[in-house]
């Protein structure tokens, strides 16, 4: 038997099921939105824990300046593309117009922003989220600044300079950056961004670092930073800083580097002048402070200057090589708290310690401690060779009497080479001082350890008795005093020695290579 359906059921059957169907077409937006929204809130946050926030993420999560209350009718992504290849704007002497923001928005991707402020400073922020190159008219001498009208870019108050975009290359130079009240504000801000920088100036003042990079790279070249600041002039957080040829002063920390990524950071003919005063209040000073990161970063420093800091470098969780660079009044001329230092051919001078190795290791080889208490201190695990020591601390460079007749002794420095380093007796070269301690108008000192009367026991006359006490004698001279007169052989007297079986560095494991020869 055949069953027949019949034809209105089946007509109205359809056009329920149409119906429904339209009405869940018409509501899915509105049921997708608010099942996306609850679960995106009850879903656990992967990405957090897999890549958390770095140790100070003061970049990613410092928001107390926005673009938007500069320029209310900016949006993101309302920049125009531009088609002007090559934009001039003089805005000198009109501050607070938008000139200067509104040439950046005149700029196609690529071109270039040249400033003229002949007038005065120009006032703006530059929002760049676009490549572009900014340079001044003029070119500008650093070493002299002051003088003349150099193209000046002065953030508002309590805002960047330059704010740059992800994924962005901008390229500056010859220009003047001024943030005189910087506030919470850095004066140049990237996140992921490429800067690169030459034959530019910065005078800031504020709660911030002059330049501040979360993440991408900052090339800067031939420049100099005046920051006042309590913080880094300098802070690079996972992202690579080339340095070279850069002056920094003013602030309490010169750079504060936390390398993450493949290549390593490098620093070279940089001079970082320190604030050089000794307060025990408030934070350390550090000429280059590297921290530690997810990643075992690497900085290299060659042909740099670091003075007037508590310590020098301080290292934390890197590695870090410093190379024929120089050191100078500092308490502590590297500290490595964590990770390790390759220090060669260097100079550190007027130090409490020189190196303080807490759980690190690493090598000091071929440099020249000069005015130093300590050498090295800590627990570390280093390798010390071929280092020459001007120094007045007994512990240190006390000669050995050594008898050479009857009661009469002369002062020997014996090369131990369990020691890893010798004693010089010269006087410390006055060049040294002129670059370092007299460029901050320190009275030139000599730094050698001498026996009393050495200048005379050395042309000749007198000898040392067993406790390094010298003896006049104007009868004999030179090898005659070892061979005449005199009473009978000293027997009674014990010498102080600090030669061979005497540990000079308490708590360090030290590996002497004495098959290395750098030489100075």
């Amino acid at each position: 038997m055949t069953t027949r359906t019949p034809l209105g059921l089946i007509g109205g059957v359809a056009l329920i099921a149409a119906a429904i169907t339209g009405f869940a077409l018409s509501d899915a937006p509105a049921h997708a939105q608010v099942a996306a929204k609850v679960e995106s809130q009850t879903r656990p946050n992967f990405g957090v824990l897999l890549d958390p926030p770095t140790r100070s993420s003061r970049g990613r999560t410092h928001r107390r300046w926005d673009y938007r209350t500069h320029r209310p009718d900016w949006r993101p992504g309302s920049y125009r593309p531009g088609g002007e290849e090559v934009v001039l704007v003089d805005c000198g002497g009109n501050p607070g117009t938008g000139a200067v923001e509104d040439a950046v928005r005149r700029v196609r991707p690529g071109g270039t922003l040249v400033v003229r402020a002949r007038g005065g400073p120009c006032v703006g922020w530059l929002n760049i989220d676009k490549p572009m190159t900014i340079i001044g008219e003029s070119r500008i001498d650093l070493r002299d600044w002051d003088r003349g009208i150099p193209p000046t870019l002065q953030a508002p108050d309590g805002l960047p300079c330059v704010t740059v975009a992800p994924g962005v290359r901008v390229e500056i130079r010859d220009m003047i950056f001024s943030s005189p009240r910087g506030g919470a504000a850095a004066c140049v801000f990237g996140i992921d961004a490429e800067i690169v920088m030459s034959a530019v100036g910065f005078r800031h003042a504020g709660d911030e670092a002059a330049i501040y990079a979360d993440g991408g790279l900052i090339d800067i070249r031939g420049s100099r930073i005046d920051a006042q600041t309590q913080t880094a002039a300098i802070v690079a957080e996972r992202a690579v800083l080339t340095a070279d040829d850069l002056i920094i002063g003013g602030s309490r920390t010169g750079i504060e580097i936390v390398p993450g990524a493949p290549r390593a950071s490098h620093i070279a003919r940089t001079r970082l002048w320190g604030p050089n005063s000794r307060e025990r209040t408030g934070p350390k000073s550090i000429g280059l402070m590297v921290g530690g990161g997810r990643e075992f970063g690497q900085v290299q420093v060659v042909r740099s200057t670091l003075c007037g800091y508590d310590d020098g470098v301080s290292v934390e969780g890197a590695g870090v090589s410093v190379t024929r660079s120089r050191i100078c009044m500092v308490d502590t001329g590297i500290a490595v708290y964590s990770g390790s230092i390759a220090l060669s051919e260097s100079r550190i001078t007027r130090a409490e310690t020189g190196v303080l190795v807490g759980l690190g290791s690493g090598s000091v080889i071929g440099n020249v401690f000069a005015g130093v208490h300590d050498i090295i201190d800590g627990r570390g695990n280093l390798t010390v060779s071929n280092n020459k020591v001007w120094s007045r601390s007994p512990e240190l460079c006390r000669p050995t009497m050594v008898q050479r007749y009857r009661d009469r002794y002369s002062p020997s420095w014996p090369e131990d080479p369990r020691r890893g380093y010798h004693c010089e007796i010269s006087e410390y070269p006055r060049a040294w001082w002129r670059q370092d301690e007299g460029a901050f108008g320190l009275a030139y000192e000599d730094y050698a350890y001498r026996p009393d009367q050495h200048d005379r026991y050395r042309d000749g006359w007198g000898w040392y008795d067993c406790e390094g006490r010298y003896v006049v004698d104007n009868r004999w001279r030179g090898d005659d005093r070892w061979n005449r007169g005199g009473w009978g052989r000293d027997r009674t007297c014990r010498q102080r020695s600090n030669g061979p079986g005497i540990r000079l560095f308490p708590d360090v494991s030290v590996y002497v290579d004495a098959g290395v020869d750098i030489g100075w």
